[in-house]
């Protein structure tokens, strides 16, 4: 299997759009359950030659979908590579063979969401009193259908609406700057995933998380040296160490395992099961609560707690239009609404009351052992909160991973 691009920044590659592509992948995956190491068995691989179909009359180049043995498949970017004196990398040599980077959005005509400070509402209908049905965080990649009067018809995940022309980079402009924006990722491919705290199916589980959850690469070719720099980070026991079958073990096996970050931490996933991808972050679904009715936003803790989607993560920070980090975001949420948090997410665990069914303004904690991430519950199974410096603070899906409490302030 082709290894999604590495070292976008680096090479100086121009993303040509997924008509030229020459290679359609599709992968069906049967998942697991339970959270283990195992499930991924049964994978299908159905490839078929898109040019020679497109010269045959039977596709159509811009079709932004294409249907295989009646399966809706991920198109993939060729790429036209302007080659750098010196010796060839890895990629540079896949990329003059022909090789194409999957990316984790099916476009002809790519959209990036650019020119905007935090985010981009998808609306309904084109038009400024339409309903909001998603939201695309600044750099966030789309197809585009058309552009009509100022507006874009516009798909981006899962979310197909309306968003304002002037704020995209459109065309052969959005396909210059993907690599920039762009970041090689996992995306989950089980039901769930137990993720580990070091390269060992025994080793501690730092989190769970669901099928579908897409995290960026640290790097995928772990090396002695910073495996010790994770152990050093994390603070990881020398009891944790032996539990995953020590350090010889784990110097063996780490090549079976990608690190990843999972809000602000390290972690590691088997390669078995993850499909590594070329990814534009996507627009998040703004979800209706099934017991009110109504979108995030209609509560005033979630409306002022929206207003800040979109800007940066700093650790240790408390501001939130220049950076905070997950716990300094919650507190002064609730600190403009009246309550007092302290600053730290296994301390605001330990002051707030455990519910079982959450509503907006609850706090979702977690971690691996202790509390060491927090989000706030916006309605409609989703939770607002500051992730990393790359994501800064984003909407996800509230179990994203699963969280080791909920708590009301």
């Amino acid at each position: 299997m082709f290894k999604p691009f590495r070292n976008v920044k680096r090479c100086a590659a121009t993303v040509i759009a997924c008509s030229l592509a020459t290679t359609v992948v599709a992968t069906t995956v049967i998942a697991a359950s339970n959270g283990q190491e195992e499930g991924v068995s049964g994978a299908v691989v159905v490839i078929d030659n898109y040019c020679e179909k497109v010269a045959e009359g039977s596709l159509q180049a811009t079709d932004p979908m294409l249907l295989i043995n009646g399966d809706t498949i991920k198109s993939e970017l060729s790429v036209e590579e302007e080659v750098a004196t010196g010796p060839a990398t890895e990629i540079e040599s896949a990329i003059r063979d022909g090789e194409h980077i999957n990316l984790n959005l099916n476009y002809s005509r790519l959209g990036i969401a650019d020119k905007v400070s935090n985010y981009l509402n998808v609306r309904k209908e084109p038009k400024k009193s339409a309903r909001i049905v998603g939201k695309m965080v600044k750099n966030s990649g789309c197809h585009i259908y058309n552009v009509k009067k100022g507006w874009a018809k516009i798909v981006s995940g899962k979310v197909k609406g309306y968003v304002k022309a002037e704020y995209l980079t459109m065309d052969e402009d959005a396909e210059a700057i993907a690599p920039e924006v762009g970041r090689d990722c996992v995306e989950i491919m089980t039901d769930s995933l137990n993720v580990r705290a070091l390269p060992s199916v025994t080793a501690p589980i730092y989190s769970v998380c669901d099928a579908g959850e897409e995290f960026e690469i640290m790097k995928e070719d772990v090396d002695e040296a910073f495996l010790q720099k994770i152990i050093d980070k994390e603070k990881i026991s020398d009891e944790a160490i032996e539990r995953a079958g020590g350090i010889d073990y784990l110097l063996e096996h780490m090549n079976e395992f990608i690190c990843i970050m999972v809000d602000d931490d390290y972690a590691f996933v088997s390669k078995e099961y993850v499909r590594e991808q070329f990814s534009l972050k996507r627009a998040t679904v703004v979800k209706i609560d099934p017991e009110t009715g109504e979108a995030p936003g209609s509560y005033g803790i979630v409306a002022y707690a929206m207003q800040f989607l979109g800007n940066p993560y700093v650790w240790g920070g408390t501001s939130l239009t220049n950076g905070c980090d997950c716990s300094g975001f919650t507190m002064q949420i609730w600190a403009h609404f009246g309550k007092g948090l302290p600053h730290s997410s296994a301390a605001q665990a330990g002051c707030t009351t455990s519910v079982s069914n959450p509503i907006p303004g609850d706090l979702f904690f977690y971690g691996s052992g202790g509390v060491s991430h927090v989000a706030m519950y916006i309605g409609g199974g989703q939770v607002i909160h500051a992730s990393n410096h790359r994501d800064g603070i984003k909407i996800s899906n509230a179990y994203y991973r699963h969280p080791l409490k909920i708590g009301r302030p």
